[in-house]
């Protein structure tokens, strides 16, 4: 299957899930959540995936929710705001839910939904420069 917000790829037994949305800092939106869900719901009847990463393109791990995606919530009625948000449970659920160890592969700045993505994983690398908060809100 074909992705427009991901990439996957295969070596062994290994799938790696790639965040693709480095000009957003890989944020999600819409599109990314339904093949996020999509994507690990699939690994789960994989025979062939024994371990898969989760890992992101670009300085950034993933910087939460798309500024534009969240825009275009502001004018969502009370019924589709919650549709949305059981989207986005449904997703973190797969993740969590998944089979097989999910790692998450940190490489750079992880906020907000992003900390959602790597506390839904079994285990966490994060590379040396991950951050999850700015160096001035840590020491307050």
């Amino acid at each position: 299957m074909q992705y427009g917000t991901l990439s996957l790829e295969s070596a062994g037994q290994v799938v790696t899930v790639t965040l693709n949305r480095p000009d957003v800092r890989n944020a999600f939106n819409e599109a990314m959540i339904a093949e996020l869900t999509s994507v690990f719901t699939e690994l789960n009847t994989r025979d062939d995936a024994r371990a898969v990463m989760l890992a992101a393109n670009g300085k950034a791990f993933c910087a939460g929710a798309d500024l534009n995606w969240m825009k275009k919530m502001a004018g969502y009625s009370d019924e589709e705001n919650r549709a949305d948000a059981m989207r986005l449970a449904d997703m973190l659920s797969a993740i969590y839910r998944c089979n097989k160890p999910v790692i998450a592969c940190v490489n750079g700045d992880a906020y907000a939904g992003g900390m959602g993505l790597i506390s839904t994983c079994d285990i966490v690398v994060a590379m040396e420069g991950a951050r999850s908060v700015s160096p001035k809100r840590a020491s307050v």
